[in-house]
């Protein structure tokens, strides 16, 4: 068999990475004594439950391939499945690289009136996790090592491209795909995680957004970029297939909704009154939705189905993922129901059923997303904490922000898919579509 340029150069990639690995002296940089506090500072409540919670939102990753698996025609589960989970090996690599210190680096932006605002990390701050130990961190984790917090942050990174894989599904390259989920991690995640969640971070110091667990950072720009992947990769030559696996969707929606409760209540980083509050935001506000979304689809003349009671306990879980540590438990009920019901009727919508987003990621994710930074603004508890509670120009600054962010997470993401589809074509060949994606991509067959 002829073996393809761009495996070749794939392959001299990891090669390079894995020496350039063995030979870099972490252990020759110190850290900086104004960066880090004592190893004394560290409380190993705070300690047990964050290494918890990444290891529940590392199986959402697992949990999502099984979710979208599921839903897709039995010739491309396997393709399907392997998208969002090859993101644990890819992503994971990248963000030891250079991924967490775009992220969370030394702010690199411009300065008014004295006061900085943060774009993005530097790249030099943690390469391959320099001066990233078993230290604290002053300002982003002062209770757990440095090295723990960068591994709970890397499981967020690693599942927000798998998300918009469900949008070109069934018609998408695989090496393609890699390509663009390494670009939308480099140019579009990085930037806006450090632009909302570091302390100097634009959005965050100059907005005041509120984003406690990621609807903003990993749920809209998951949702848009599968939009605009949906634009421009076009139609699937035949739309018409039923899901291959229900049980498949059901047993990958109790994976996500348990890994939740680490991504959702381990954002407080610490074993604290926040995390047990985020905890019971999270369940409530998901079972609420998945009420909610069966009973909508009842009195739209549509039958209770397992697909809509799993689809409308994600939406509660990426709607409640913003407010989650700011608002009650009463207030989640609201969410999950509001949420369930915008983004039924938006999922159902005419208009967008002409665009072929396979898996319905915008629907679910994108509007889940907005739904979730439009109620965080409205109900966050606090003095001037959102609009209920004084803060108009809380509110006001997370409008401005959700138009800044759709726009610079959508159009991002299609300038990506251009330069991607220039390196590599991304769209499958037409033979290679109908056979499926298992046998024309990896050579696999399903057999249930």
């Amino acid at each position: 068999m002829k073996i393809e340029k761009r495996w070749i150069v794939s392959f001299a990639i990891i090669s390079i990475t894995a020496i350039t690995a063995l030979f870099w002296k972490n252990e020759e940089i110190a850290p900086n004594i104004n960066e880090f506090l004592s190893e004394d500072k560290i409380v190993g409540a705070d300690v047990a439950w964050i290494l918890t919670a990444s290891g529940l939102v590392l199986l959402m990753t697992p949990g999502l391939s099984f979710f979208y698996g599921g839903m897709v025609r039995q010739k491309n589960v396997i393709s399907t499945m392997l998208q969002s989970f090859i993101a644990l090996g890819v992503i994971s690599i990248f963000w030891v690289v250079i991924g967490f210190s775009l992220s969370f680096g030394e702010s690199l932006g411009f300065t008014i009136n004295g006061i900085h605002y943060g774009i993005i990390g530097n790249p030099f701050s943690y390469p391959f996790f320099t001066k990233v130990g078993s230290l604290p961190h002053k300002d982003l984790a002062p209770t757990i090592p440095f090295i723990l917090f960068a591994l709970f942050q890397m499981k967020f990174a690693v599942i927000t491209p798998a998300l918009i894989t469900g949008s070109f599904a069934e018609r998408v390259r695989f090496i393609s795909y890699l390509v663009f989920m390494v670009l939308f991690s480099l140019f579009i995640y990085c930037p806006l995680c450090h632009m909302i969640w570091y302390p100097d971070g634009l959005l965050n110091k100059y907005f005041g957004i509120k984003d406690f667990a990621g609807g903003t950072v990993v749920h809209m720009s998951a949702g848009f970029a599968a939009l605009a992947g949906a634009l421009f990769l076009g139609k699937r030559k035949n739309l018409d297939h039923q899901p291959s696996n229900i049980p498949f969707v059901i047993l990958g929606t109790g994976m996500l909704w348990f890994g939740w409760f680490g991504f959702n209540a381990g954002s407080a980083l610490a074993a604290n009154a926040t995390a047990a509050m985020a905890f019971g935001t999270t369940t409530i506000a998901s079972g609420a939705a998945m009420i909610t979304w069966i009973f909508f689809d009842r009195i739209n003349g549509r039958k209770v189905s397992a697909m809509g009671a799993c689809i409308g306990a994600v939406v509660g879980l990426v709607a409640i993922t913003p407010a989650a540590g700011f608002i009650s438990i009463s207030e989640s009920i609201f969410v999950g129901f509001i949420s369930a019901v915008v983004s039924n009727l938006i999922m159902n919508w005419k208009k967008l059923k002409k665009i072929d987003d396979t898996l319905d990621v915008f629907a679910c994710h994108g509007v889940g997303g907005i739904m979730g930074m439009i109620l965080t603004a409205i109900l966050a508890h606090g003095k001037n904490a959102s609009l209920l509670h004084g803060g108009f120009s809380v509110f006001f600054h997370h409008m401005t922000a959700l138009i800044l962010v759709s726009l610079f997470t959508f159009f991002g993401a299609i300038l990506l898919y251009k330069i991607t589809d220039f390196i590599i074509p991304l769209r499958v060949s037409e033979d290679s579509e109908k056979i499926g994606l298992d046998l024309s991509q990896h050579g696999e067959n399903l057999t249930i």
